[in-house]
């Protein structure tokens, strides 16, 4: 098995040089990440029947990809904007991987092609007189800010 094709080191280099170094997303964005790492490869290595640290970025078909997705929403209960926030960190990662590696830039492709769900929009409506009181209450106005 060619090293370059193993997923770990690019996990690696993903979370430590792409996010922290290169793309400065925010702590919240690398920890939304990173979670989704944590429940991807486990979810991937059992379906495939591999242990995660001999897994390849092949492992990670779009297929299994999909599964997950399913998963997130029917099993784990969560939200489609839930899947979508998975799906945005799956996305990166193969844009990731594809932007360093012309080999897998067809498995990058094959990723990023699948679809975010469609969620409805949450609408705040208004606020009653005594949140907005309660909100303009809230600044010190004894101060500059």
């Amino acid at each position: 098995m060619n090293d370059r094709n193993l997923l770990g080191p690019w996990i690696r280099r993903f979370l430590l040089e792409h996010m922290v170094a290169e793309g400065n997303f925010s702590l919240n964005t690398q920890v939304s990440y990173r979670d989704t790492l944590i429940l991807l490869l486990p979810f991937a290595a059992k379906i495939g029947g591999l242990a995660i640290d001999r897994m390849t970025v092949g492992d990670i078909s779009p297929a299994i990809v999909r599964r997950f997705l399913d998963h997130i929403e029917h099993d784990r209960h969560c939200s489609g904007a839930t899947r979508n926030l998975r799906l945005s960190a799956i996305h990166s990662l193969a844009r990731f991987i594809g932007m360093h590696s012309p080999l897998h830039l067809s498995w990058c492709s094959e990723v990023r092609s699948i679809p975010f769900k469609k969620t409805a929009k949450t609408m705040v409506g208004h606020l009653e007189k005594s949140e907005m009181d309660a909100l303009l209450a809230a600044p010190d106005r004894h101060g500059r800010t």
